[in-house]
């Protein structure tokens, strides 16, 4: 039978009762669903399944992502394409060395975001398997978005209201000097238009929309947008409003990309952290569902 345990005051739900790697009912998945509305994070223990059966049960949740890893031609695939690859080994299953792209690319994680928010239609849901766990750090911290919004003056929230973003994935990755993208690779992710506050289809509460990933504000200053921006996300990550995951062997845990921020914390990088992700995408750009039109990033 499914139980959902609270595990933070504001979000995080614990859930038992319930075998991934088996077909999931439709009730049941009604039920996960409207714990993820509720919690907007749910963590799985002892979920020992492999790519198909995460696989499988994400599809059930939407269409799905596949790797931004797929577009860069020189990077072999390790693992399937609907699958992330969210781990520090190379396609021969060795620890990637040096300066390797992915390595490179993937220390941005550390970095507060929402998946794929730099894509104009970004991220709903994704889910994170826990595959092989180094002896310490990797923990990945949360942070909910909701409450973040809700505890802002009226005044701060009536000046954002209505307030457009621009997010680029190179963005994020510039935060930390890595700019080894091709020229292929920035023209096929341009910039895209997120609101900055949304309501979230399922709750119906308002949230923050926030990443590293997010740069400008349309019809502001530079400054004073990316002022805005590093404020809000001081705001949003205070530890009232953030939950650390500490990772068991066999987790699954599933966020919400709508309403939530997260990022990885260091661990040993001379030891595997293997983890597999897969990313339901949204049903719309989110100035869509905001009944919004977008102008030209």
């Amino acid at each position: 039978m499914l139980e959902v345990r609270q595990l933070h005051p504001l979000f995080m739900g614990e859930v038992s009762g319930v075998d991934l790697g088996r077909p999931v009912d439709p009730d049941t998945l009604a039920a996960l669903v409207a714990a993820l509305d509720r919690h907007a994070v749910l963590v799985f223990h002892d979920q020992f399944i492999d790519d198909e059966q995460q696989l499988a049960f994400s599809r059930l949740l939407g269409p799905l992502e596949t790797t931004r890893q797929a577009h860069r031609p020189a990077v072999k695939l390790r693992l399937h394409v609907g699958v992330s690859d969210v781990s520090n080994l190379d396609e021969n299953n060795r620890l990637l060395q040096g300066e390797d792209y992915r390595r490179m690319s993937g220390l941005a994680n550390r970095l507060w975001h929402t998946d794929s928010s730099f894509k104009r239609t970004p991220a709903k849901y994704s889910l994170l398997s826990a595959r092989i766990l180094p002896s310490w750090g990797g923990e990945t911290e949360f942070a909910d978005l909701r409450a973040a919004y809700d505890a802002l003056p009226q005044r701060k929230q009536a000046a954002i209201e209505h307030l457009v973003a621009e997010h680029s994935i190179y963005t994020s990755r510039a935060k930390i000097g890595f700019t080894d993208f091709t020229e292929a690779e920035r023209a096929a992710l341009p910039p895209v238009p997120q609101v900055l506050v949304r309501r979230h289809p399922g709750s119906g509460r308002k949230g923050l929309y926030l990443a590293s990933h997010a740069d400008a504000i349309q019809g502001m200053p530079l400054p004073e947008a990316r002022m805005l921006l590093l404020d809000l996300i001081e705001h949003a990550t205070q530890r009232q409003f953030v939950y650390q995951h500490r990772w068991r062997l066999g987790d699954l845990v599933i966020w919400d990309n709508r309403c939530t921020m997260h990022r990885q914390r260091e661990f040993d990088l001379a030891e595997v952290r293997d983890m597999h992700r897969t990313t339901v995408a949204d049903t719309a750009p989110t100035l869509e569902q905001e009944g919004r039109t977008a102008t030209a990033a």
